[in-house]
This record gives C-alpha cells, sequence and structure tokens, in this order.
C-alpha cells in the first residue's frame, strides 16, 4: 500500500539529504584510508553514533523500554549493517575503488527485489525503467563517462567479498520496515546503532588495540566526526525514517546519487571539475529520480 503523499515527500527529502551525506564520507575518507584501520574507524564511528542517538533520545524524552520486545530485531539489522560496511572495507583492500563503486550499483535493484520477497511490493515498469536509467548514469559518472574504463572492468575476489555486502545492505532496507513494531524511528535506529557497534567492535577489535590513537593527525579526527555524526548516526536515522515511508526500491535508488555528490564534495575540496560528458550521467540520474518521485 503506498504512502500518503505528504508522508512519501518527507522519505523522498530524507533519502535526498542521506545520498548527500554519505558521500561526504567518500570524500573525506579517501583521503585518510591509508592512516587508520578501517575496522577501527568504524567501531569508533559507530560508538559514537549510538551515543548521539542516545543522546537525542534521551533529550526527547523517548521511552525505550517497550522497544526491547523481541532484542534479536536490532541484532539482525545492527548484524546487516555491520556486515555491509566490514565487507565493503574487506572488498577494497584487492578491489579498485571504481569497480567497488559499479558494484554498489547493483544494490537498488536487489533491494527491490527483497522487497517483493519480504513485503510484497510490486514494481512497476516505471519503477524498473527508472532504476535502469538510475544505473546506467551513476555508471557513466562512477567511470567518468570513460568507455574504456568500463569495459576494463573485471570482477575479482575483492568485486565478490564487496558484493556479499551489498546484499546484506539491500537486505537492510525492507527489514527494517519487517521487523518494526510500531517503535519510534529514533529509538528504533538508537538500538539498531547499539548493535552495529557491538557488531563491529567485536570484529576490529585487534586493530582497535594495535591503532596508535595519539599519533593520529586532526583530519583523522575530523573525518571520524563526521561519519559519526552525519555518515551512521544521521543516516541510520534518515533510511529508516525513509523505509518506513517509502518502497524499498526507492529508497535504495537514491543511491545512485551519491556518485554525483561525490563529484561537488571533491569540488568544494579542491578537486578538478569533471569533463562535460560526465555531466550526462548526472542528468540520467536525475532523470531516474524524476521518474521515482512522479506518483
Amino acid at each position: 500500500m503506498s504512502a500518503p503523499i505528504g508522508t512519501a515527500r518527507a522519505g523522498h527529502l530524507a533519502m535526498l539529504l542521506f545520498s548527500a551525506l554519505v558521500a561526504g564520507s567518500f570524500s573525506l575518507g579517501g583521503q585518510v584510508a591509508a592512516e587508520i584501520a578501517p575496522t577501527s574507524l568504524n567501531a569508533v564511528r559507530f560508538v559514537i553514533a549510538a551515543f548521539i542517538m542516545g543522546a537525542v533520545v534521551w533529550a526527547n524524552g523517548a521511552s525505550v523500554r517497550p522497544a526491547f520486545a523481541a532484542p534479536w530485531r536490532y541484532l539482525v539489522l545492527g548484524g546487516l549493517f555491520a556486515i555491509y560496511f566490514v565487507l565493503m572495507f574487506e572488498g577494497l583492500k584487492t578491489a579498485p575503488p571504481v569497480s567497488a563503486a559499479a558494484v554498489f550499483t547493483l544494490t537498488p535493484l536487489m533491494s527491490a527485489l527483497f522487497g517483493w520477497l519480504l513485503l510484497r511490493q510490486m514494481m512497476g515498469a516505471r519503477i524498473a525503467a527508472a532504476l535502469a536509467i538510475g544505473a546506467t548514469g551513476a555508471a557513466w559518472v562512477i567511470f567518468r563517462a570513460d568507455l574504456s574504463a568500463l569495459l576494463a572492468f573485471e570482477v575479482g575476489r575483492g568485486e565478490a567479498i564487496y558484493f556479499v555486502g551489498c546484499i546484506a545492505h539491500a537486505l537492510y532496507t525492507p527489514m527494517v520496515r519487517k521487523l518494526n513494531r510500531g517503535e519510534p524511528v529514533l529509538v528504533f535506529s538508537f538500538l539498531t546503532l547499539i548493535a552495529c557497534a557491538a557488531c563491529i567492535t567485536i570484529w576490529g577489535a585487534g586493530d582497535l588495540v594495535a591503532t596508535d590513537w595519539g599519533a593520529l593527525r586532526p583530519l583523522v579526527w575530523i573525518t571520524i566526526a563526521y561519519v559519526s555524526i552525519f555518515a551512521s548516526a544521521a543516516t541510520v536515522f534518515l533510511i529508516q525514517f525513509a523505509s518506513m515511508r517509502l518502497p524499498s526500491s526507492k529508497v535504495m535508488a537514491y543511491t545512485y546519487l551519491t556518485p554525483s555528490w561525490v563529484i561537488l564534495w571533491e569540488i568544494a575540496l579542491g578537486q578538478p571539475v569533471p569533463g562535460g560528458l560526465v555531466l550526462v550521467g548526472v542528468g540520467l540520474t536525475v532523470l531516474a529520480l524524476a521518474l521515482l518521485l512522479k506518483d
């Protein structure tokens, strides 16, 4: 059943902000990736994010106790989130970022499939066309309009590992609606973050101990702060907020905008402006979203 127009619009705006915030973590993270173990960074980011979300829940006077019914639900959601982030960085050990980004464009289609399997969310011809156009536009942006780069794409071990992570990410979206039992989004997000933080902390315990935290330069701490507040606490809330208002295919379709947002972030950080051909891909992602926004 479709969400009311006003409610659906709020979900779309949430995912628009989500895609912009996620893109920032790519641009900042790319500058410090070699200076801190990915598991250490992600463990810290989700612990901080859980504390931030907990403070927001407390400030809003929301009751957490009733939401503890069937706590296994948060372990499922947090575990899926943790699997995605751990396997993403594990895959990036051998997979070039461009290839990994191309794999990520499969996520919305997989999410639509899981939405049908779990929630019987139907995908009409217009939605399918929008997802196809968005995937084409995202690939065009990712490969910077370089056909030879696209043709040279090869699926290796790292890409295969990351693909498994993308399956977890795609499954996460419909599972939010499937497992929510009327809990407020703030509380549901808070408990999911706690579970995710616990999973990644256990996974990265060795890296956490081995990291020389005192030797990290300021930009690393700025990146940790950004991904903790904006790319973790805020985005978990936004994706759960949107998942309660939009079909899974529409929620995950906004991931197609991420490469375009990354270009804007790179320009803001002083990187070269991409060529005009790349902007064709940006236009295709905008066209895809226009089709998705139309009811």
